[in-house]
């Protein structure tokens, strides 16, 4: 058995998103079965956990990075904690990563993976909970509950403010149940846990007294209850004991929600008055981006979209936020996100419609599937679009925001087909798109996963696809054109590291071929030079190049005058790539 943290550390915060995690996959779906308010979609319980999950897996970078680092290896995976995409986590020479670094990344991840109100929600849960522990490190360190107690307050506090329009019987009010709680409770970090769960117990059972919508439909709040989740999760990380699930109230009388699992935006309760369909009661869509803007700007924005819709949630800070909101008019609302800053990873959903295979279940026509389809990750906006020009369904994974599992499964049935073709283009990945994978199976969808470690061999991959063809035939020549491309990547060292190449600077330039640092210049043209030069000299036929916006605008015609005149009857094709983390990505076929 895992030994139980006795100190609120970084340690304790994998255990905890860990151990959360898999309280949500239990709970999923129970609580989506009981999700009626603000919408009866059917998806809180699975928000919850999408976004959990997103706050693991950065949990998870910041340890790996760091391990990386301690043990002084090169290559992908030390770079990756060197350029940026755990900087903080990789940073320095400690014997683990530190609670601030823990807690920043459990906050960030969970922001970028954010899903639904609900999500939204949880994520400046968290954040508040961050800004306290990672503010005053050696406070939250004892063993007395002092910073957990600290931390559940700003958690409470900070969700209820940025939420518009606050409703009592909600998410939020448990929330605030737990931190009053846990203020009162002296103690080890594992009392007040058990505190803070209690007193979150309570208040969900009080819900339906304080909510119209739940007492019709004779539930407890779904949020409030996937807090609950979280919250003894929290216990078992301290004690290490988890508090039964069958104290956990979900139903209220006789009421039961069978029917919800079937069809979530119908009847919840056999003996209860349905909850208001969406079309009747409230906005057609909701409306969640990422956004990179200034406070003022958001500020605004605030205004802007609590005069469009309702159910306003916008969490994060400098510099990032998550927006949620539900609309009638989705095109403004991400309008006006383009008036604040930058908006990504922009999701509408109608709930009328709902999702396909929900569809039949409220008696609406089912989009016809496809027979086969390509579901790629691509690591910048100029290759998402080649990647859908080339007809296939992308997830974008940004610099140090790799995609869940679950993006991954929401993308395969996104493309609908009976047939899926799944390219992570990253080494890094392959775990988890086989994760999304066996998921996606289960509804019995077709899945190959080929183990694409770069988008350059994704590209490969692609170029050979015939949808034609029979589905293992497709499959082993797209795999051979992926696995006959050579990959390569230039970019920028962020501090001072040991490589297979030698010491590397802060802004040295690194070649990596394969994943290996190969090349140490100061000089981008000449660095990616020297890369290509070595790549065909075991011969090649076709030469790709990918530019990240951070290239500079002539070395793509100095590359492909060098293998023009250097090398006989090799091509060369050139794309841009955008934001894609990497100054250039080279293939060599």
């Amino acid at each position: 058995m895992p030994q139980v943290p006795q100190t609120l550390d970084a340690l304790a915060v994998r255990a905890w998103c860990g151990l959360a995690l898999e309280a949500l996959g239990r709970a999923r779906e129970e609580i989506d079965a009981i999700n009626v308010y603000p919408v009866a979609d059917g998806d809180t319980g699975t928000n919850l956990y999408l976004t959990v999950e997103s706050a693991a897996g950065a949990v998870e970078a910041v340890f790996a990075a760091h391990d990386a680092v301690a043990d002084g290896v090169s290559g992908a995976s030390a770079f990756s904690g060197v350029s940026g995409a755990s900087g903080e986590g990789a940073a320095g020479a400690a014997e683990r990563p530190t609670l601030a670094d823990a807690v920043r990344a459990m906050a960030h991840g969970a922001l970028i993976g954010a899903r639904g109100n609900s999500g939204t929600i949880l994520a400046q849960l968290l954040r508040g909970m961050a800004e306290v522990l990672a503010a005053d490190d050696e406070t939250a360190r004892t063993d007395d509950g002092q910073g957990l107690r600290l931390a559940l307050r700003q958690a409470a506090d900070s969700a209820r403010q940025a939420v518009a329009h606050p409703v009592e019987g909600t998410v939020l009010t448990v929330a605030s149940a737990a931190a009053d709680a846990a203020s009162g409770a002296e103690g080890d970090c594992g009392t007040v846990a058990w505190a803070a769960y209690e007193g979150a117990r309570a208040a969900l059972a009080a819900t339906p007294g304080q909510l119209a919508a739940l007492k019709r439909a004779g539930v407890v709040d779904a949020g409030g209850r996937g807090l609950v989740a979280v919250l003894a999760a929290l216990v078992e990380t301290f004690t290490g004991e988890a508090p039964g699930a069958a104290a956990v109230p979900v139903l209220m009388g006789h009421a039961r929600v069978e029917a919800a699992a079937v069809e979530p935006l119908g009847d919840v309760g056999e003996c209860a008055d349905p909850a208001p369909a969406p079309e009747e009661g409230g906005p057609a869509f909701e409306v969640i981006y990422l956004l990179e803007a200034e406070d003022a700007a958001v500020d605004r924005l605030r205004e802007r979209l609590d005069q469009l819709g309702d159910s306003l949630v916008v969490v994060g800070g400098d510099g990032l936020w998550n927006v949620h909101v539900h609309v009638d008019d989705a095109g403004a609302a991400v309008e006006a996100g383009v008036e604040a800053g930058r908006p990504y990873r922009i999701r509408i959903t109608h709930f009328g419609a709902g999702d396909a295979h929900m569809a039949g279940a409220a008696g609406r026509p089912v989009r016809e599937r496809v027979q086969r389809a390509v579901v790629a990750v691509v690591p910048g906006e100029g290759l998402a679009g080649l990647y859908t020009e080339a007809g296939a369904t992308t997830v974008l994974a940004r610099p140090e925001e790799p995609p869940a599992s679950g993006e991954l499964v929401e993308a395969i049935r996104r493309a609908h087909a009976r047939e899926v073709v799944l390219l992570p283009n990253d080494a890094e990945l392959r775990h988890t798109a086989a994760a999304a994978a066996e998921q996606v199976r289960a509804d019995g969808v077709r899945v190959a996963l080929i183990p694409t470690r770069s988008a350059v061999q994704g590209i490969a991959a692609l170029a050979v696809h015939e949808p034609e063809r029979r589905f293992d035939e497709d499959v082993v020549s797209m795999t051979s054109a992926a696995g006959a491309t050579r990959y390569a990547e230039l970019a920028v060292a962020e501090r001072e590291f040991w490589t297979m190449a030698g010491i590397c600077q802060a802004g040295d330039i690194l070649g990596l071929i394969e994943g290996d640092v190969a090349v140490i210049g100061s000089d981008i043209t000449a660095t990616a030079e020297t890369v290509l030069d070595r790549m065909l000299s075991a011969g090649g036929e076709m030469v790709t190049l990918v530019l990240g916006d951070e290239a500079p605008g002539t070395i793509a015609a100095h590359l492909e005058a060098r293998v023009r005149e250097s090398y006989l009857a090799v091509d060369t094709v050139v794309y841009q790539g955008g934001r894609q983390g990497a100054l250039l990505l080279i293939g060599v076929e």
